[in-house]
């Protein structure tokens, strides 16, 4: 007679690989937003209520944040790396949420609608990097 003996894979095996991609996607999407709205400063400016340098110096930010997150999405304690961007990323909307409520900046409604807009896009990568960091063994 033989037995049968079947193992139970866990139902989300350890793979840094989500975590490094969503890592790499807000990358990307700082960069690009940010090299946007640094290259088109003055026209965003008169749509946004902001000053060209002020759009200026958030593109800059942007990008160079998201040059140093695909930087960090290649170290090899990826886990460490993911909870840092997603406390970030939470931290990031939480402030933007206080800074909106509050209407401290003179924003036009279409400023508002585009921090509101990146603010969600940022959630949602903020959600994939929690279910990356799950996914990573300590």
């Amino acid at each position: 007679m033989t037995a049968i003996t079947s193992r139970h894979r866990q139902a989300t095996r350890p793979d840094p690989q989500l975590l490094r991609f969503a890592i790499r996607a807000d990358a990307t999407l700082c960069a690009g937003v940010g090299l946007f709205v640094a290259m088109a400063a003055d026209p965003l400016a008169r749509m946004s209520g902001l000053t060209p340098t002020a759009e200026w110096i958030v593109g800059a930010a942007l990008v160079g944040y998201g040059a140093l997150l695909y930087s960090a999405a290649r170290m090899r304690d990826v886990r460490r790396v993911g909870v840092a961007v997603l406390v970030g990323n939470v931290g990031f909307t939480l402030a933007v949420a206080v800074v909106l409520a509050a209407g401290w900046l003179p924003l036009t409604t279409f400023g508002v609608a585009a921090t509101v807009a990146f603010t969600a896009s940022t959630v949602g990568l903020a959600w994939l990097q929690y279910l990356g960091v799950r996914r990573t063994p300590a």
